[in-house]
């Protein structure tokens, strides 16, 4: 019998041989797999961003593991000190070697070359791919939703602005990028509705002009990096020859919704 804690911290059995009705062996595992690269490549998906997709899923489950384990690892036990030594070592080690896995499953994805902890040059200038275009449109689009339903820019200029955003980041930012983007948007949350409001779809603020951003959900992204990294962003924006005006009319509104002192 194995034992886990449920989310009011109940301890409930699991019957073992219950489990193995339901086994993850490898073969069913890789049907998964190459189902989903199939069902990917007929939705247009080239097989080696697939297979970068899932990679990124694989590794980020095997983190959660590990950070599962670490929590496990802080709990008391009742059953005297050397079992709860012998516990808490065992889950150490168990927690440094899927921290190892993860790290292989994420240079699978990402490369060995481009996953490590150390900057460099061939890292930050690694071409922005059309997955990382995508991942980021995942991410901002349901954060613009908070604070507007509005989306009037062209999809192809979306992609030239998330492109010069994600420009400025190493393929690893790239990878963290949207809890980055969540972090951003809860830490200015009534900074962002003041924006918005004030400059955005439901304001008076025409939709074509230096404010067009605006009514895109891209405008969350350039926000964070507008106030991340300025000076790469507007490098980035001049090589991609996007609006200047956009990129300053947004800086102007970002400054002026900046709340004023006590």
């Amino acid at each position: 019998m194995l034992k886990h804690r449920t989310s009011a911290d109940e301890e409930d059995t699991i019957d073992t041989a219950e489990m193995g009705r339901h086994p993850l062996d490898t073969a069913s595992i890789m049907n998964a797999r190459n189902t989903l690269l199939e069902l990917l490549g007929r939705a247009g998906v080239f097989r080696d961003e697939a297979e970068e997709l899932i990679a990124l899923v694989e590794a980020g489950a095997i983190a959660d593991a590990h950070n599962e384990v670490g929590k496990a690892e802080g709990l008391p036990d009742e059953k005297g000190e050397p079992y709860d030594t012998g516990r808490h070592d065992g889950a150490r080690a168990v927690r440094d070697e899927l921290a190892r896995i993860a790290e292989r499953a994420l240079d699978r994805a990402i490369g060995p070359a481009l996953s490590g902890s150390e900057g460099g040059t061939e890292r930050g200038h690694h071409p922005v791919g059309q997955v990382d275009v995508e991942r980021a449109k995942v991410a901002v689009t349901p954060l613009s939703r908070s604070f507007s339903d509005a989306s009037v820019l062209d999809p192809e200029v979306s992609d030239e602005v998330l492109t010069a955003v994600l420009g400025t980041m190493s393929v690893v930012g790239r990878v963290g990028y949207a809890g980055q983007l969540e972090q951003f948007t809860e830490s200015h949350r009534q900074r962002l509705a003041r924006v918005y409001a004030q400059y955005g779809p439901g304001s008076r603020i025409a939709v074509h002009g230096r404010y067009s951003l605006l009514h895109s959900p891209t405008s969350i992204a350039v926000l964070e990096r507008l106030t991340a990294a300025p000076a790469a962003l507007r490098a980035e924006w001049e090589h991609a020859e996007l609006p200047p005006a956009w990129l300053e009319g947004l800086a102007t509104a970002w400054r002026s919704s900046e709340a004023p002192p006590g």
